[in-house]
């Protein structure tokens, strides 16, 4: 019997950690098998908060990119309290730099050097606006007397309200979003406001933190929700609706990183994201809707053209690998050692 086929444009990952140096021989193929293009986060150490340093880990990710693939890195700039107007000025003109991320400081990893006070970068934000230069959040308060279970619907309620009257044109990206409310907010905001969701917080909920005892395989920040929260997700993403797009946030941590007393948060999911996400959409009976979410919707908020090459999925079950090469050490991929119901055609 033949086997199911989807073909679709080619897909981009609008959120993306790559990490640097050697790790990048892992990631950047990964990535580049399956996307076009990824929006890549800046939080290295140290942070990557100038053009320069934007070009120079640029040339570093395409130095690692197969010689059979394309895959065109697209660079943000990490924000923070010392960031200056010249250099947003800077990175809009140098027409690599298609946003800046803003970290709460201590909100995830590598986030110390983030912004401690939004107010204080309010005048980055008025020329960010100004020049159409998107606002990419990491959308949870900090404070440490909030459940972190709440801490994305604080934001919403404290931050970005009025963060976005403040700004009412500022493009805003809310990132990784893992709550009905951030949902729900999304969905009744102007067309500037989106969001992007990642393959984990649609196929998991926080019971899969502590299934058979606690798995740090599954710590993520946002952490994962309750399956009110997922669902909430899940109905989102194959509506159909345009503001809302993929972005994996795949997170790379060597597998000691993850598997000790304050294990990193992240979860890796680039070896097989597009077939992850085929199986939402595939159990959500929404396979229609699946271009739209993987391939058009955040090419058309960044304003960016749609990719005219395309991929093809087969409905044909694959076991993940327990363990992934990671530089000079070894990571545990997403769906480690279970069955995965989809795989890109080969070519």
């Amino acid at each position: 019997m033949q086997k199911m086929k989807l073909t679709l444009a080619k897909p981009d990952d609008w959120h993306l950690h790559l990490r640097d140096t050697g790790m990048l021989k892992r990631t950047v193929p990964d990535a580049a098998r399956q996307f076009a293009r990824a929006i890549i986060m800046p939080n290295l150490l140290p942070a990557v908060t100038t053009v320069e340093l934007a070009e120079a880990y640029r040339q570093r990710i395409l130095a690692e990119v197969p010689k059979h693939l394309n895959f065109e890195p697209l660079m943000t700039l990490y924000l923070t309290d010392n960031t200056s107007i010249g250099i947003i000025k800077a990175a809009k003109t140098s027409g690599m730099i298609y946003g800046c991320k803003l970290y709460p400081a201590g909100a995830t990893t590598h986030s110390a050097a983030g912004v401690t006070d939004i107010q204080k970068i309010y005048p980055l934000l008025s020329i960010m606006e100004e020049l159409g230069l998107p606002l990419l959040l990491h959308g949870e308060i900090t404070r440490s007397e909030v459940d972190v279970f709440d801490r994305e619907k604080y934001f919403i309620d404290e931050i970005l309200t009025s963060l976005c009257d403040t700004f009412p044109h500022l493009k805003i990206v809310l990132e990784h979003i893992s709550t009905k409310e951030a949902v729900e907010f999304v969905t009744a905001a102007p067309k500037n406001i989106a969001a992007t969701v990642t393959t984990h917080h649609l196929l998991l909920n926080r019971n899969a933190i502590f299934s058979g005892g606690i798995n740090p395989h599954h710590y993520c920040l946002p952490v994962l929700k309750r399956d009110t929260h997922q669902q909430a997700l899940i109905k989102a993403v194959c509506s159909g609706h345009p503001k809302f797009f993929l972005g994996t946030d795949s997170a790379p941590h060597a597998i000691d990183k993850k598997e000790t007393c304050h294990g990193c948060a992240g979860i890796y999911s680039s070896h097989a994201a597009i077939e992850l996400y085929a199986e939402v959409f595939e159990k959500a009976n929404s396979l229609d809707k699946l271009e739209a979410f993987a391939s058009f919707n955040g090419a058309d908020f960044y304003g960016l053209p749609r990719n005219l090459t395309t991929i093809t999925l087969i409905k044909d079950a694959w076991t993940v690998p327990e363990k992934l090469s990671f530089g000079d050490t070894e990571l545990r991929p997403f769906r480690a050692a279970e069955i995965i119901d989809w795989r890109i055609k080969s070519t």
